[in-house]
């Protein structure tokens, strides 16, 4: 492998049941119900698996939608295919831990097995705590899904394997004018999922659920992951909502319209339609500019209140 690692969290089994036999066996591995060997339909773009895997997802799990058939096999590509030699891995331990391991070698069949396709990997001999995390890491690593891509940590998770005390501000999204501002906005995208009923937006739409849990918060798609995708009450419109923590500008545009043609092409049924929604403090002038000309995306200020109450003691 050439080049910075990427890093995921990888669940193994429902609740990480098959971590202590995985971190034994040296693997992490997937099952979805694809009882047979995968290694020649491993393509090299996971949209081509993906086409070719949807349907045979769909008659195995009639009762599924398009969105969890997407879901699995791109999950399934990652830990097959798309994690290369060198990768770290980190696997919830079900105790509040990660076991902490290194992808180093290729896809192989495991069959009779609830994961049966699996890769191998070096576990080093430590655990990284959950409570030594900073809340965005924490955030990534507890999304919901069986591998969640958490590389834009990467130097947290350096950090921690080293043993070393993180920063008390970690800013990773490079749109962050004022790290001051980030430390109080960090939250925001947790906040606006826990709350999503009472916003103007839970009026009308719902966050995408697959047997009863929250899928639709970062939606992976092929140009990265959707911050939330909902879907309209009467199911006839999945909106895609980018949030920006501080000021938005023209280029959020173009992101949240590629979003929404993967959403139009790979998830949406007969008459289904899609729609945008950012979320920022702030606009400009060349965001205004860019909105005028397109009629299905919204803008929305929230705002960040801090209130100190004075404890009148008797």
């Amino acid at each position: 492998m050439t080049g910075s690692p990427s890093y995921y969290r990888v669940m193994s089994g429902q609740k990480s049941v098959y971590s202590d036999e995985g971190r034994r066996g040296g693997w992490i591995g997937g099952g979805w119900k694809f009882d047979f060997d995968l290694d020649r339909h491993l393509t090299d773009d996971w949209r081509d698996f993906n086409a070719a895997m949807k349907p045979i997802f769909l008659k195995n799990n009639p009762d599924k939608s398009k969105v969890a058939a997407g879901l699995a096999c791109g999950m399934l590509w990652t830990i097959c295919k798309g994690i290369s030699d060198g990768d770290i891995i980190l696997t919830p331990d079900g105790a509040g831990a990660y076991h902490v391991g290194k992808a180093v070698g290729r896809y192989f069949y495991h069959e009779g097995h609830d994961l049966p396709h699996r890769r191998r990997v070096e576990w080093l001999d430590m655990k990284v705590d959950r409570s030594a995390m900073s809340e965005g890491l924490r955030n990534s690593t507890g999304s919901v899904g069986t591998v969640s891509n958490i590389t834009k940590h990467g130097d947290e998770v350096e950090r921690l394997i080293r043993g070393e005390d993180r920063p008390t501000i970690i800013s990773t999204d490079d749109t962050v004018e004022d790290p001051g501002v980030f430390a109080l906005e960090q939250h925001l995208e947790h906040f606006l999922v826990m709350n999503w009923q009472q916003t103007e937006l839970g009026r009308h739409y719902d966050i995408f659920e697959e047997d009863g849990e929250l899928v639709g918060q970062q939606f992976p798609t092929d140009t990265g992951p959707i911050d939330i995708l909902a879907i309209s009450k009467d199911r006839r419109e999945l909106l895609v909502v980018e949030l920006k923590k501080g000021r938005a500008s023209d280029a959020v545009v173009g992101q949240i319209q590629r979003y929404m043609g993967y959403v139009l092409d790979e998830l949406t049924s007969d008459n289904q339609t899609v729609r945008g929604a950012i979320i920022a403090l702030h606009d400009d002038n060349r965001l205004k500019r860019a909105l005028r000309v397109t009629s299905n995306i919204d803008f929305y200020r929230y705002q960040v209140s801090f209130r100190l109450t004075k404890d009148e003691r008797q």
